[in-house]
């Protein structure tokens, strides 16, 4: 980054005004300067040596005896004081140097000029109306991640990130300005890396998307699929596709990669003719590669939820449907899950989802009994997703409830719900 400075400094004393002249001795003050200036202009200016009536009646004698001898006098005044300054600025020194008022000074940066400071959004843009929105997402591009930040931002730019954690990590450090990460899929399950990752890093939900998956099988030009002796995509893309690929007749090695776009730019970027790859048909189409069979997944409801993350949450609302994602934990026994869920319960509050995941910290609970030894039971942090905005009473009064029979309690975002309809029979 480059540095900046003005070519000179500018003190305060230099841009503060001159005190106003005394109103009693203004017409003293105005005289003399007007004789001071009338004997400089003979002698410095030829041009303007000769004797001017008005301007000898001004200074001799006093002001005129009526208001057009003063106007007149006012403006040939003017007019040679304009002709000295064009003369001072032509006798500048070499270096710039300029004499006004009899003192030299240096010329100063034009103030339209002036180059302005940085502030922390040339460092670090925020997105604003009319600029576009940094999105990042896992995979590489034609993957589904993307598709769904295209759904979530049209106009947004994608990012592409190798890591789960590589998303997170780029919006705190403002690389972006949001992340779409998958956290469950309607047959494969929860994503249980960006849960445990939701609950590591300081980002908050504020959306959510559902994305239909349409899984094609993909093969370079020219191969046909008895060729295929081998299919590699994502773990869940190929248990997605499982029952599919065997009605084929494809009787072929399955092989896990990182996602389902890297597996097709995998099989191009290696010449692969006994390889096909599971993945969009965005995908074939960035990586010139044949669709050798269409809607391969088993299920045509295959839906994948994908949340957005910010840095800073949004301010929840009551006039659209919304949802809250919260985490806690407890250790007082599985009985307090029972009272959680009963604060919800009791106030008409829809859960829709659940999830529980091992204590990071904490795995294990030990519990000594004197008749039966030591239990070990394990410590979970409970994952959920409720149908209320944090602007409903109702969901405040619960969460208040909640709080008192958890150890920990965070708010994970409350955000405005995915409620576009979908069809499962055709590709999204």
């Amino acid at each position: 980054m480059q540095s900046l400075a003005p070519s000179s400094t500018i003190s305060i004393k230099s841009i503060m005004r001159t005190p106003s002249p005394n109103p009693h001795r203004l017409a003293f003050t105005v005289q003399s300067a007007a004789s001071r200036f009338d004997s400089a202009a003979n002698t410095t200016n030829p041009a303007v040596s000769a004797p001017v009536p008005a301007i000898n009646n001004f200074t001799s004698g006093g002001i005129g005896k009526n208001r057009t001898d003063w106007q007149s006098s006012c403006a040939i005044l003017a007019s040679q004081v304009v002709s000295q300054q064009q003369n001072t600025e032509k006798t500048g020194g070499a270096d710039n140097i300029t004499v006004v008022n009899g003192h030299k000074t240096l010329d100063l940066v034009p103030v339209d000029k002036i180059p302005k400071p940085l502030t922390i959004t040339d460092l670090s843009p925020a997105p604003m109306h009319g600029s576009t929105l940094r999105v990042a997402y896992q995979g590489v591009p034609g993957a589904y991640s993307e598709a769904a930040a295209g759904k979530a931002y049209p106009e947004c730019e994608a990012i592409p990130c190798d890591q789960f954690e590589v998303a997170f990590q780029a919006v705190e450090l403002w690389i972006a300005d949001r992340a779409v990460l998958p956290v469950e899929n309607s047959l494969g399950g929860s994503i249980h890396r960006n849960y445990d990752l939701l609950l590591r890093h300081r980002l908050h939900i504020v959306g959510e998307v559902q994305l239909p998956v349409h899984h094609c099988l993909l093969a370079l030009p020219g191969v046909r699929k008895e060729y295929i002796n081998r299919v590699i995509s994502h773990p869940q893309a190929l248990a997605q596709c499982e029952l599919t690929l065997t009605k084929l007749g494809l009787n072929v090695t399955r092989e896990a990669v990182d996602d389902t776009a890297g597996a097709a730019e995998f099989v191009t970027a290696n010449n692969l003719r006994d390889t096909a790859a599971i993945a969009s048909a965005r995908a074939a189409e960035l990586y010139n590669l044949n669709i050798l069979a269409d809607g391969i997944q088993d299920d045509s409801s295959n839906i994948t939820r994908f949340v957005m993350l910010a840095r800073e949450p949004i301010i929840p609302r009551t006039d659209r449907p919304f949802k809250t994602s919260i985490v806690f934990a407890h250790d007082k026994g599985t009985s307090v899950l029972f009272k959680v869920l009963s604060a919800f319960a009791f106030r008409n509050i829809s859960l829709t989802k659940i999830e529980s995941r091992p204590h990071r910290n904490r795995p294990i609970r030990l519990v000594d009994d004197a008749n039966v030894g030591t239990a070990k039971h394990f410590e979970y942090m409970f994952y959920v997703d409720f149908e209320a905005s944090m602007a409903d009473v109702r969901a405040q009064n619960a969460l208040a409830e909640v709080q008192e029979f958890t150890s920990f309690l965070r708010v994970l975002g409350s955000y405005p719900m995915d409620m576009t309809p979908w069809s499962p029979s055709r590709e999204d």
